[in-house]
């Protein structure tokens, strides 16, 4: 049974599920930043998770890029996986700007959190939902 890391609770707002990935909005109003977690328990590699797996996940990635740049227009869009902090395997995609706070280096350790509004929140979550469930249908449900 797949449980969500309890940092990964605290620090998110659930958007979306994909076909492996449950995507979450970090609630940090500074930069359009979504996390993928793959839903395979006791996974915290990407090599860890089988060819079918590691190919539907950088669909996936491109999927939550495609979103950002879309909803976004970010200069750069920057994905990784780090898990120094949170061992569970979770995929950042990060819209960054020119003028951000971290600009041109990481978001990490460049200023606290800002979280949303809760009405922002409700709003901003909102959007990225219809944005991807109208990927997935124009995708035949992939």
């Amino acid at each position: 049974m797949f449980m969500l890391h309890q940092r990964l609770q605290e620090d998110t707002v659930d958007v979306v599920r994909l076909g492996l990935s449950r995507v979450l909005l970090m609630n940090d109003s500074s930069f359009p930043w979504l996390i993928l977690v793959p839903e395979r328990e006791g996974t915290s590699e990407i090599y860890e998770l089988n060819v079918a797996d590691r190919a539907v996940l950088i669909e996936e990635i491109a999927i939550a890029s495609e979103i950002i740049r879309q909803l976004y227009s970010p200069d750069k869009i920057n994905a990784g996986a780090l898990g120094n902090l949170v061992p569970q395997l979770h995929i950042h995609v990060i819209g960054r700007f020119r003028t951000d706070r971290a600009w041109p280096g990481p978001v990490w350790g460049t200023g606290p959190a800002q979280p949303y509004a809760e009405e922002e929140l409700d709003i901003v979550s909102g959007r990225l939902k219809k944005a991807f469930e109208q990927r997935v249908a124009s995708d035949g449900g992939q």
